[in-house]
């Protein structure tokens, strides 16, 4: 519910945009590196800030500069701890975490998966008083929910659809209790990236919507059985608990065996792509 993304006027120039590979970003800043983006989020100096217009917490959109980048990033110090919360929809949740750090982890474990170009980068940093996420703004033209209220449709489905399958198998397993189709953005030439992560990485060892896990790519299926639990540990240290690193391995089981059903039931070539 939080998208951060730079907005065009009009269905006309939504589609220009989205046909348009790089439109929206500044000179040089295609060729920065994860390594460059990082260190230029954790040491740029902030030169303005305001307040993001969506969104049910106070994440600030902030303008950093080092000189010779200047560039946005999305600035998120929410980190509530509560024993038990009665949500919107009447339902109880116990234990229930609203932290910024989560948005750390879902990066870092996305590395671990290669899907770090799907997941904007996150770092950690202190601002005026406050420890919180600051993450790369995004050069996204329109969300989701967007995107299907105008009824745009993606010009190659196929592409979208493989896409959309990655999104999926990451959703089932960082369990994110606050998914929605805000938090899918769509970027110049339909890329799709999931961002987000503050309600995530609950202790469910179940997965939420298993029918979702219909296909997957190869390289991601690969990295998915070759998780290390320790690894995810070492690489998400201060992040998540060693409870929320053994839930997120419970699902990936899950995840994998899910998949492991479909092969022997249809194929490999009908499952992974």
């Amino acid at each position: 519910m939080r998208p951060r993304r730079d907005r065009c006027s009009g269905l006309a120039l939504i589609l220009f945009c989205l046909s348009t590979p790089g439109l929206c970003l500044g000179a040089g800043e295609q060729n920065l590196s994860e390594q460059q983006i990082e260190h230029f989020l954790l040491t740029a100096k902030v030169v303005n800030f305001r307040h993001s217009s969506k969104g049910i917490t106070d994440t600030l959109r902030l303008t950093l500069s080092d000189g010779t980048v200047t560039h946005d990033a999305s600035f998120q110090a929410i980190d509530e701890h509560k024993t038990e919360v009665t949500m919107p929809d009447g339902h109880r949740e116990l234990l229930f975490v609203d932290s910024y750090k989560y948005n750390i982890a879902a990066y870092r474990l996305a590395q671990l998966l290669g899907l770090a170009d799907m997941v904007p980068v996150y770092v950690e940093r202190k601002w005026q008083g406050q420890t919180g996420s600051l993450s790369w703004w995004l050069p996204v033209q329109v969300d989701e929910a967007e995107r299907v209220k105008r009824k745009i449709s993606p010009p190659d489905s196929d592409d979208w659809n493989k896409q959309m399958y990655k999104v999926r198998v990451l959703d089932e397993l960082v369990y994110d209790t606050d998914p929605n189709l805000t938090n899918v953005l769509i970027g110049p030439d339909w890329k799709i990236y999931r961002i987000d992560f503050t309600r995530a990485f609950r202790l469910a060892k179940t997965l939420k919507n298993p029918k979702d896990l219909v296909r997957c790519d190869r390289t991601l299926f690969d990295k998915l059985k070759a998780l290390d639990k320790n690894e995810l540990a070492r690489r998400t240290s201060g992040y998540l608990t060693k409870d929320e690193v053994g839930a997120v391995m419970a699902r990936r089981d899950k995840i994998v065996a899910s998949f492991q059903k479909l092969i022997a039931e249809s194929g490999e070539n009908q499952v992974l792509y």
